[in-house]
């Protein structure tokens, strides 16, 4: 399948890691946490976390530490839609589309569950035919915009002529969550919320981008190491200290498997990012990737989850159009890793 347009978005109000820090320092639950907590906090949002700044949706962003997980649903429903929708009426128009030639919608998200779900929200906002098919992808964490890409190609091959547009959106700020685990600690340091919306087509070239082959790795046993749990009604997310590691070994062990397989290696890799840690963990196995545009995301966006990895697309095609082959990895809960091969094919 083809690229036609891809557009990438975040929430206006954007805080430096030090504003952060000030907010979060004057708030109760800041005055609730254990010194040695309060003190991982300050190291990362005031040290070299290679993050200079996140964006959030929800204002005033000091709200949210006051919010019952009752009113932070309400937040995600209320603010999810109206961010994607602006972010697909976007990729529309810029392949001179109009909402009622768009055949179907595939979203994924997990920082909110809403049912009937996002999908549904974001079609009547923009304005989609009744008949558009509509999907929500939802469980899969960070890695989701690679497995929600691969349904997109399954229903094009099924529907020839068609145009989908798939849309991964986060509002990480309505699922943080504060208590003395140095893994939901560093999870509020470095999560963010964004968009981004990307228009598909089977045979028209588009922006000359196809989108080939598709692969993944599920590891079970490694479950409970990254994952959401229910904690008070609320989204708790378990980070363990080892994913960095298990993060990069999933990615070079998929990376090896599709060789294996006969795939052609890339000139360009271009991975989640996750975070400082991951991306040392994975420049330590693929010494000849930089890893730059992952990098540059994370610095002036953060963590934004699902979207990260086609932020970090985005940035690699528009910064360096002469590429011809591309490799695409993400990774999430489950422990799952997801990757896809992108060829130029003007």
């Amino acid at each position: 399948m083809f690229l036609q347009s891809i557009f990438s978005l975040v929430p206006e109000r954007g805080y430096k890691q030090s504003e952060c820090w000030e907010i979060f320092s004057r708030s109760p639950v800041a005055q609730a946490l254990r010194e040695p907590s309060l003190q991982l906090v300050q190291k990362i949002l005031l040290g070299n976390s290679w993050i200079d700044k996140r964006h959030f949706a929800v204002e005033p962003i000091e709200m949210l530490f006051d919010l019952p997980a009752e009113s932070l649903n309400r937040k995600f429903e209320e603010l999810a839609p109206k961010l994607a929708s602006l972010s697909l009426r976007e990729i529309l128009e810029m392949s001179h589309l109009k909402p009622s030639e768009l055949d179907a919608l595939f979203v994924c998200t997990c920082t909110g569950y809403l049912c009937p779900g996002l999908s549904s929200h974001i079609a009547e906002r923009v304005g989609l035919r009744p008949d558009s098919f509509l999907i929500d992808i939802v469980g899969h964490g960070c890695g989701a915009a690679l497995p929600t890409l691969r349904a997109v190609k399954s229903f094009l091959s099924e529907n020839p002529g068609c145009y989908a547009a798939a849309v991964a959106v986060e509002l990480s700020s309505t699922a943080f969550y504060v208590d003395d685990d140095p893994g939901t600690l560093v999870s509020l340091c470095i999560f963010a919320d964004g968009c981004c919306s990307t228009l598909w087509h089977s045979s028209k070239r588009g922006l000359g981008w196809r989108f080939k082959d598709f692969f993944s790795l599920h590891i079970p046993q490694d479950r409970e190491k990254l994952r959401f749990e229910n904690s008070q009604g609320k989204l708790r997310n378990k980070l363990h200290r080892s994913v960095p590691v298990l993060a990069a070994e999933a990615v070079a062990g998929l990376y090896r498997d599709f060789i294996a397989k006969g795939g052609s290696p890339a000139q360009r890799l271009i991975v989640h990012p996750g975070g400082k840690e991951v991306l040392i963990e994975l420049q330590k196995r693929f010494p000849e990737s930089r890893f730059e545009e992952s990098a540059e995301i994370l610095r002036l966006y953060g963590n934004m989850s699902s979207p990260s990895v086609l932020f970090a697309f985005q940035k690699g095609i528009e910064s360096q159009p002469e590429e011809k082959e591309i490799l695409l990895f993400s990774f999430g809960a489950g422990f799952s890793c997801y990757g896809c091969r992108v060829s130029r094919e003007d």
